[in-house]
Parts: structure tokens; C-alpha cells; sequence
């Protein structure tokens, strides 16, 4: 009777550690978030906080710099259009200036030659004036024509008509062709005349052209001396943008620096806490063998870490064991594993011996592996590039049986690894020190 109630003491006592080392167990979250919120963490994120405003302040800046640019090379493109227009009709005008130079040349000749026939006329209309003169004088002094002669020496009624009739033949031929002589001569000067005042419309139209031509080429320094303005604008919002280029490179890589300093502290704290809650995960679960009817307090029916090894050679944990915001999904969910990133093609090892029960795919897991080791515990190996093993294999330890990838739901190369006892989750870290 007596061993039975201390029995009965013994038990009572151990259920109430097993109760408190659960409370316990229940408080490390916050623990762990006390963990990982060192002075140094919090320091560097208010560094990172303070370095990602300057650059924001900056890209606004650059943003700012690449208007100013944008505006600028429109402008010069704007005007660089209108002096090629303007150089254009510079052109045409010179054109235009020389064709009227022409004509005007040829208007001169023109002019010249209807005055050398104005100069003729006029001399030939002189002589014949004076010969007229002169034999009209002639025919006074001598008295060979004059009427008198006419009348006294006529021989007969009809032979002073036929006389008369010669000196008025004679005198009415003078008479036509000094008027012909004449009327030729006012034609050539009237012909001349025109000609000098179409020479002189196109002197006119040639003065107009040399005024536009004029106006053009004050235009056309105008829009030089805007184009080097604004081509010297150009040149400082170059060298702008260049200096906060610069500065934009050293902001970010002074942000890289602090960010992978931040990282690192951050891994520091979080591998700590990882190999913490590892151990307590260890001692819960010798607890909780311990509990099981039929066991001893002398030792774990759970195998020992030395009876596992690390299913691949990788670079760092990227995820543990337990609740976590899901990299893809974004939700908070349980991790029924941990996560070792490593290389694509990294080979994938039994951590212990036993027997293939899956090999195959599906869109979360990828292809996968799960092995079941005869002893209550299985394991699975996931996101794999793809398996060498098929379901009813025996393996041994250490042999290898696919290799690292990122099949399935996955943000990058690594093996999820997850281990199971009678079915439930278990913390890989209670049997493998992954640290």
C-alpha cells in the first residue's frame, strides 16, 4: 500500500515537470523574438531605415535630373529643326537673290543693246536731217528746184505739173522717212524704257530678298546662340547626373554593406536561438519518451544523434523548424522542416538506412524522397532536381539518392529535409547539430 501511494507521488511529480517544462516550452517564441531584437540589430535597421531614405531623397533627385534632360534634348531637337528650316529658306533665297542677279544682267545687255539701236536711229534720224537740210538749202541758193525755176522753165502746162509733181515726190519721201526714222527711234527708247523699269521691279524684288535674307541670318545667329545655351545646360545636367550616379553607387553599396552586416547578425542571432530551441526540442522529446508506458528513466528509446548525418553539404540553414511567414505564400504557417540551401546538383544522402517508400512529384513538393528507417522514424527530401532511387529500395546510410534543386514550390536551390516519428513532425534539429 505504502509503495503504491509513492508510487502514485513519484507520478504526480513527474507530470507536474512534464507540465511546467511545457510552459516553459511555450514561452520560447517570445524568447526567441526577444533573441533576435539585439541593440545591434535595431541599430543597423534604423542605419538601413536612414540609408533607404537618402536614396529614395536621391532618386528623386536623379528623376528630377533626367526631366531637366529630357526637357533639354527637346529643345535642342526643336531648335535644331527650325535652324534647318530657317537654313533652308536661306537657301532658297539665295537661289532666288542669284536668279534675279541673272536676269538683271541680262536686262543690263538688254538696255545696252537698245541703246546702241536708240544711239543708231537717233544718229541716222540726225544725218538724214541734215541732208534733208542741206538739199532743201541747196535748192534755195542754187535755184535748180525752186518753184520760180519750176513755173518759168516749164515747157508746157503738163510739163510744169510733172515738175511740180517731182518736188512734191521728193519732198513727201523726206518727209516719210524722217517720220519712220523718228517713230523707229521713240519704239527703240519705249522698248528701252521697259526694260529699264522691269530691271529696276526686279533691283526692287532683289532688295526685298537681301532684307528676308538679312532677318533670316539674325534668326539663324539667334538660334546658334540658344543651341550653345542650351547645348552648355546639357553639359551641367550631364556632369549633375553623373556626380549622383556616383553618389547613387556609393549610397547602395553602402546600403549592401550594412544590409549583409545586418544579415549577418541577424543569422548570428537566429542560429543561437536555432541550436537553443534544438536542445529543448532534444530534452522535450527524451521527456516525452520517457512518459511512454514501458520506459525506463535510464535512457531514450529515440536514436541518438550519432546514428544520423547531414543529408547534403550545404551553405547555411535558410529556414527552421516551426512557424514562419511562407516565402511564397506570404502566410504564417507551420515549417515541417528545415531548409538547407546549397548549389543545384549538390548530392542528396540517406541520413540513415532503410527502405524507399515515394519517389515521385507534385507541385508543392517537386520531386521528392521519403524513406521509412524501420524504427517508428521516416524522412522525406525535397525540391530535388531529380531522384535515382524507386519505392521498395533498399539504402544504406550516406548513399546518395537524388540531388539539390528547386522543383515545385520553391524560391531557390535547396533540400527541404523533414523528419517524422509514428507519423508526427519532428524537429530535425533534436538529432542532427546542423550548426
Amino acid at each position: 500500500m505504502k509503495n503504491k501511494k509513492r508510487l502514485v507521488s513519484i507520478m504526480a511529480g513527474f507530470l507536474a515537470a512534464v507540465l511546467l517544462l511545457t510552459l516553459l516550452i511555450g514561452l520560447i517564441p517570445t524568447r526567441a523574438d526577444a533573441a533576435l531584437t539585439s541593440d545591434k540589430l535595431e541599430n543597423l535597421k534604423d542605419e538601413i531605415k536612414d540609408l533607404k531614405g537618402q536614396n529614395a531623397e536621391l532618386q528623386k533627385e536623379i528623376d528630377g535630373l533626367r526631366d531637366q534632360i529630357d526637357s533639354n534634348m527637346s529643345e535642342m531637337e526643336k531648335l535644331i529643326a527650325e535652324k534647318n528650316a530657317i537654313d533652308q529658306e536661306i537657301g532658297l533665297l539665295n537661289q532666288q537673290i542669284a536668279n534675279i542677279n541673272q536676269q538683271i544682267t541680262v536686262y543690263g545687255m538688254l538696255i545696252a543693246d537698245k541703246q546702241e539701236e536708240l544711239d543708231a536711229a537717233k544718229e541716222h534720224l540726225q544725218k538724214l536731217r541734215e541732208q534733208n537740210k542741206e538739199r532743201i538749202r541747196a535748192m534755195e541758193e542754187e535755184g535748180a528746184l525752186s518753184y520760180w525755176s519750176v513755173l518759168f522753165k516749164a515747157n508746157s502746162f503738163s510739163d510744169l505739173l510733172d515738175r511740180l509733181n517731182m518736188i512734191e515726190e521728193i519732198a513727201e519721201a523726206d518727209r516719210r522717212r524722217l517720220e519712220e526714222m523718228d517713230l523707229a527711234a521713240k519704239e527703240v527708247e519705249s522698248a528701252q524704257q521697259a526694260l529699264a523699269g522691269e530691271k529696276e521691279e526686279l533691283e526692287t524684288a532683289r532688295e526685298e530678298l537681301n532684307g528676308m535674307q538679312t532677318a533670316l541670318a539674325v534668326k539663324r545667329e539667334e538660334a546658334d546662340l540658344v543651341l550653345q545655351e542650351l547645348h552648355a545646360q546639357g553639359e551641367a545636367l550631364d556632369a549633375l547626373m553623373a556626380d549622383a550616379e556616383i553618389r547613387e553607387e556609393e549610397l547602395l553599396a553602402e546600403i549592401a554593406k550594412s544590409e549583409k552586416e545586418y544579415n549577418r547578425e541577424y543569422n548570428r542571432l537566429k542560429e543561437e536561438e536555432l541550436r537553443r530551441k534544438a536542445e529543448e526540442e532534444r530534452k522535450k522529446q527524451e521527456a516525452a519518451n520517457n512518459k511512454k508506458p514501458g520506459s525506463s528513466n535510464t535512457g531514450s528509446a529515440v536514436p541518438s544523434s550519432a546514428s544520423w548525418i547531414i543529408p547534403c553539404s550545404y551553405v547555411y540553414l535558410s529556414s527552421p523548424y516551426g512557424y514562419r511567414v511562407h516565402p511564397v505564400h506570404g502566410t504564417y504557417s507551420f515549417h515541417s522542416g528545415v531548409d538547407l540551401a546549397a548549389p543545384a546538383g549538390t548530392p542528396i544522402k540517406a541520413s540513415r538506412s532503410g527502405t524507399v517508400t515515394k519517389a515521385t512529384y507534385n507541385s508543392s513538393a517537386g520531386y521528392y524522397v521519403s524513406i521509412n528507417h524501420g524504427d517508428g522514424f521516416s524522412t522525406s527530401y525535397l525540391h530535388m532536381t531529380h531522384y535515382i532511387v524507386s519505392p521498395g529500395q533498399k539504402v544504406s546510410q550516406g548513399e546518395v539518392i537524388g540531388y539539390v534543386g528547386t522543383t515545385g514550390t520553391s524560391t531557390g536551390n535547396h533540400l527541404h529535409f523533414s523528419v517524422y516519428y509514428n507519423g508526427e513532425s519532428q524537429n530535425p534539429a533534436a538529432y542532427i547539430n546542423f550548426y
